[in-house]
Parts: C-alpha cells; sequence; structure tokens
C-alpha cells in the first residue's frame, strides 16, 4: 500500500508540471519565477502539518484536564476553543499571505 501512494505521488507531481509550462505574461517557458508557486505548497504544507501537531496537542491536554477534573470542564473547554481558533488562525494568515504572494 505504501509503495501505491509513493507511485500516486509521483504521478501527481508529473501531471503538475504543465501548469510551469508558460511564464508570467504568456512567455516561453524559464521566463518567469519557477519556485513561487512551489515554495509557497510547501510553506502552506509545513504551516498545516504544525498548526495540526498543536491541534492535536491542545485537544489531548484538554481531554486530560477535563478527565482530571470534571468541575472545571466548562473553563477547559473555552480555553480549548480559544486556543485552537489562534492556531487555525495562522494556517489562515500563511494561506493569505501566499495567496497575495503567487498571484
Amino acid at each position: 500500500m505504501k509503495t501505491k501512494l509513493i507511485f500516486l505521488a509521483i504521478a501527481l507531481m508529473f501531471c503538475a508540471l504543465p501548469m510551469f509550462a508558460q511564464g508570467p505574461g504568456g512567455g516561453a517557458a524559464g521566463t518567469g519565477n519557477i519556485w513561487v508557486p512551489v515554495t509557497a505548497g510547501f510553506s502552506m504544507a509545513i504551516a498545516s502539518g504544525l498548526c495540526a501537531l498543536g491541534q492535536g496537542n491542545a485537544v489531548r491536554g484538554a481531554a486530560e484536564g477535563m478527565a482530571r477534573n470534571p468541575g472545571a470542564a466548562a473553563a477547559i473547554r473555552f480555553a480549548l476553543i480559544l486556543g485552537l481558533v489562534l492556531i487555525e488562525s495562522l494556517a489562515l494568515y500563511t494561506f493569505a499571505i501566499i495567496f497575495v504572494k503567487v498571484v
């Protein structure tokens, strides 16, 4: 199964190559900066992955806290939701910056 996913990822990368064939302004290949969309994709992947790790740790901590002290569940839930909103806003800010940079 792992090799199938690797081959699928490679096939998708080859399918995406024609996207970079034309430079900005309708020029031929190689006239524009081809690395802007590539680095934008990598930066969004890194930001999304790290935000997911942060959200997972936040949920785990909140679940442990509510299990240890059920009386404080409301306060823990409020802090969890506030933290998740702030963590998710980091991914959205990254997406907005990437969108402005690429377009």
